[in-house]
């Protein structure tokens, strides 16, 4: 087919005019800041209005020129039917992955529901991790696979430094500890330890529990526990650890037998102190000096890297979103030349214009950059940058839409078909995987449902006007 400018203009025309609600939600959305009910309202219309458009306008006329064409199916209606079905595979799959990519970095910011995927994410590694670390606790394994999923949710990971306090002698705790990694030493204040005795009492190492008897027998601590280097520890607070007990006979019986061992050695180190003491007395006698050493003083916590990246990651994602919808406007509008190849010089502009499927991006690209914008607002991103964003995005869709015209005049029209799977495959697994979850996350999912179905509906109607 022969390219003219008359028809890129066309095609970047038709790019622009189904772009065009996407700064335009933009501003609604961080100007008023829609309910989140509107936003899933307006985003399972948009699923439904993409999908059907897609659906009409690229998959239907493949299938149909095969299943009622005049005669036998010629070999090209064949060959344009599997070039499709390949490039919406193809188009689902790399969606996928470059979508992973942009999220990797951040792009996952830019939706809701994307976002809560993440740290959905996130939080099934940890709990992974978090397992893998406590079962080296001889008293976590007591526990059964359903209450130690409890206890994953209970504990929180906390770090200590060289010399810091973990617990005080004369205190109460109000946690357990199980140390992940490090060493723990139990020490006695050096201003009652007698001379030449020594202030570390025991050490504790990864593997251990610290706190159990004391919590337990509701008592203040009599020793002091304080980090030699940095320390890891998983954090259970008294009031979990009472509901642990509560929900597993089995752990609460490994507790109190812990406590028990915890005593004995408690005690006999107390008998053993009485005896240095008297021995301390009779040498007091012949003299009388004494040099106690005091402990270290603490040391600040180190603040944890803040993650950065993430508005470009965005913007990438957003442009992720809106390539393939480019390339199937300017791929359909050559598309289209080219079966009206013999009538070309008296095709109108208005003749040629997909309108179901400009209709049906255009309604789903308002409500995404809607929900999209109005969750940039709350992450903190100002008015300017998120209008840049989607602004440079309409301009990208005209020119990816002129770009798909190119390559439909230089591609064999197999090609372009092709061309147009891709794209759509893309767009139809972002559909599944974004707008409709974004949706159903935001409202109600009997309303999504009806919402999906008028957006489908509307998109159908606007194939009247062709």
């Amino acid at each position: 087919m022969e390219v003219s400018l008359l028809h890129f203009t066309w095609a970047v025309g038709l790019g622009l005019v189904s772009a065009v609600s996407l700064p335009l939600g933009a501003w609604i959305g961080i100007r008023y800041l829609p309910r989140p009910t509107a936003l899933s309202v307006l985003a399972a219309f948009g699923a439904g209005a993409l999908f059907a458009a897609l659906t009409i306008e690229l998959v239907a006329p493949k299938v149909m020129a095969i299943a009622h064409g005049t005669g036998s199916p010629s070999e090209a209606a064949y060959e344009h039917f599997f070039a499709l079905l390949a490039g919406l595979m193809i188009g689902g799959i790399l969606f996928v992955v470059l979508d992973q990519l942009v999220n990797a970095h951040g792009g996952f910011l830019r939706k809701t529901a994307a976002t809560l995927a993440h740290l959905r994410e996130n939080e099934r590694t940890r709990a992974k991790k978090s397992l893998e670390e406590l079962s080296k606790f001889a008293l976590v394994r007591t526990l059964s696979p359903e209450h130690t999923n409890v206890l994953v949710g209970m504990i929180r990971p906390v770090t200590f430094y060289d010399g810091e306090k973990i617990a005080k002698a004369g205190e109460g705790l109000t946690s357990l500890y199980f140390i992940r990694s490090g060493r723990v030493d139990i020490v006695r204040d050096s201003a009652v330890s007698l001379p030449g005795e020594r202030t570390e009492i025991k050490e504790f190492g990864s593997g251990d529990v610290l706190g159990l008897l004391f919590l337990l027998t509701d008592s203040p601590t009599v020793l002091t526990a304080a980090a030699k280097g940095t320390v890891e520890v998983f954090e259970l607070s008294r009031e979990n650890l009472s509901k642990l007990r509560q929900l597993s006979p089995d752990f609460d019986r490994a507790c109190r037998e812990q406590a028990a061992q915890r005593l004995e050695q408690l005690e006999q180190y107390q008998a053993g102190r009485v005896e240095a003491a008297q021995t301390w007395a009779r040498q007091a006698e012949r003299s009388l000096h004494i040099s106690p050493a005091f402990p270290s003083e603490l040391q600040l916590k180190s603040e944890s890297a803040k993650h950065s990246g993430a508005p470009l990651a965005i913007w990438l994602g957003i442009l992720l979103d809106g390539i393939p919808e480019s390339i199937v406007i300017g791929a359909g509008l050559a598309d289209l030349l080219v079966e009206r190849a013999h009538m070309i010089d008296q095709l109108r502009f208005l003749r040629v214009i997909p309108y179901t499927l400009i209709a049906g991006l255009f309604l789903s690209n308002f409500p995404e950059a809607l929900s999209s914008a109005a969750n940039m607002h709350k992450q903190g991103m100002t008015h300017k940058k998120i209008m840049l964003m989607w602004t440079s995005l309409l301009v990208l869709t005209g020119v990816g839409a002129g770009l798909g015209f190119l390559l439909g005049g230089i591609l064999p029209l197999t090609w372009i078909v092709f061309t147009e799977g891709v794209a759509a495959g893309a767009m139809l697994t972002m559909i599944a995987s974004a707008m409709i979850p974004e949706a159903v996350h935001l409202g109600n999912p009997h309303v999504v449902g009806l919402s999906t179905l008028s957006g489908f509906l509307s998109a159908i109607v606007f194939k009247l006007l062709e």
